[in-house]
């Protein structure tokens, strides 16, 4: 027999699943979202403009829109898993027990491609970005500054990240509403190409394998969204309200993606030049920003990357990863300290000091590359969206075979579009990452059969002896 759905007013039992509430419920819808948009970064075209305008043949607004687009079907299949399950882990618990424990596992394994690689990605870049505007101090001091202040942040407790969140998100929402006021306010006056529709279309240049091309990339500054679901445990309101987050988030994030990106590419000093070109040294936006207010606006803008990657979105980022190594932990197929949870702060302790000496040693070492922030950007993408494909095939598993859903739009039609186009996407990835993703993967896939070998294989908590199909929503779901 099914269970008995929760309350609309209350958070879902965990004791269900066979877990323990440990963490803090303590966070809102307006956190959730909040805490969303920080990780997607409202400013994070910024740092990526130039490569998107490159790769879409200036038509970047585009990218961007297809991009969103793209990501919603994936935010919607969330939606309905979160519902479902709500429960720390994301995909990895997700895929679990909506497909079955061993693809779980896998599915844990290849988005820990993207979470761990994440923080060390975000503290390269705005260290690099940091030592260009202070060359006297190195780029080893920024990193290890900005992955202490942020490890102190995060023990403290999920509380003080709320705080901390929802003043950098204002700060960085000025530094944007200044940009685009000063922006259209110059192209009114007559600077840059003037007022014109080509950053969404440009006949000349336009083709659906070059526009999908700079949807890989514009895909970045959108994974972020998919980390509320790591919080589904430290919620205070309703299951739901973690799909209604991610969905809000995604929303909100693209249209100022598109906005801003609209504006800074009718901006460009010189397009013909960046699209033959590229962006090597990653200043496009900060120059566009040159051409509407001077200097002093592309300075501001560069430092608000810098402080936006580097301590905002590492900051929620690093708190995401800790959540997913908590709960693999805790189903032991993690080592078990890292499912401790600090007594005073209820944070996972150890969790979050690994992935703070993780993102420290990777960013040291990636700083050393001439190809660093390049390399960790490609696998960052193939680790999480090699995982959303696992998300997909885990909705119409759970929903329409397990528990015959006919609610045919949200459990097969929706996953189905979102599993083709993230696909596609994969296909088209860069050799490398494609490359380095598949052999960690098969990394997982031999750690999986030797915990099969050795009589340890994957469980997850309530399913042993337990109705496999139990969640908090009932059995036939038309709603």
């Amino acid at each position: 027999m099914p269970r008995p759905v929760d309350p609309p007013d209350r958070p879902a039992d965990l004791e269900q699943f066979g877990y323990r509430q440990e963490l803090s419920r303590s966070l809102s819808f307006t956190d959730l979202l909040v805490y969303g948009l920080i990780f997607m970064v409202p400013i994070a075209p910024f740092g990526i403009f130039g490569s998107v305008f490159a790769g879409s043949g200036g038509m970047v607004a585009l990218a961007y829109v297809i991009g969103m687009v793209a990501m919603m079907f994936t935010a919607l299949s969330y939606s309905q898993m979160a519902r479902a399950f709500p429960m720390a882990g994301s995909v990895y618990s997700y895929a679990g027990r909506g497909i079955a424990p061993p693809v779980g596992f896998l599915a844990g394994w290849v988005i820990l491609l993207d979470y761990v690689l994440v923080p060390g990605l975000l503290y390269l870049v705005a260290s690099v970005a940091m030592h260009s505007l202070v060359p006297a101090l190195p780029v080893w001091l920024w990193l290890a500054g900005f992955v202490l202040l942020n490890t102190v942040v995060n023990y403290f407790g999920i509380e003080l990240t709320a705080r901390v969140n929802r003043i950098m998100l204002a700060a960085e929402a000025v530094v944007l509403a200044i940009f685009l006021v000063i922006g259209v306010v110059a192209l009114a006056q007559g600077k840059g190409r003037g007022f014109s529709l080509r950053p969404l279309y440009d006949a000349g240049t336009f083709s659906w394998p070059l526009v999908f091309g700079a949807v890989s990339v514009a895909v970045l500054s959108f994974l972020g969204f998919d980390g509320i679901s790591m919080l589904a445990e430290e919620n205070r309101e309703e299951a739901r309200q973690i799909g209604r987050a991610m969905v809000g988030a995604l929303l909100l994030a693209g249209v100022l993606f598109i906005v801003q990106t609209w504006v800074a590419a009718l901006l460009v000093p010189d397009p013909a030049g960046l699209l033959d070109k590229g962006d090597p040294e990653g200043t496009a936006f900060y120059d566009a920003a040159r051409v509407a207010g001077g200097g002093w606006l592309a300075g501001l803008t560069a430092l608000a990357t810098a402080i936006a990657w580097g301590f905002a979105n590492s900051l929620v980022a690093q708190a995401a990863t800790s959540r997913l190594l908590y709960a693999m932990a805790r189903d032991r197929q993690m080592p078990s300290f890292l499912a401790r949870i600090n007594p005073r702060h209820r944070v996972p302790a150890n969790a979050t000091l690994l992935v703070a000496v993780l993102s420290l040693a990777l960013g040291l070492y990636m700083a050393s590359r001439d190809d660093g922030i390049s390399l960790l950007s490609t696998l960052v993408n193939f680790g999480a969206l090699t995982a959303f494909l696992a998300l997909h095939v885990s909705v119409v598993v759970h929903h329409v075979v397990r528990r015959g859903s006919r609610d045919w739009w949200r459990h097969l039609i929706v996953p189905v579009i979102g599993f083709a186009i993230l696909l596609y996407v994969v296909i088209n990835a860069r050799v490398a990452a494609q490359v380095l993703g598949f052999i960690w993967l098969g990394i997982g896939v031999i750690v999986l059969v030797v915990r099969y070998a050795t009589g340890r294989p994957p469980e997850l908590p309530a399913l042993a002896g337990a109705d496999p199909d139990a969640s908090t929503e009932p059995t036939k779901e038309t709603a």
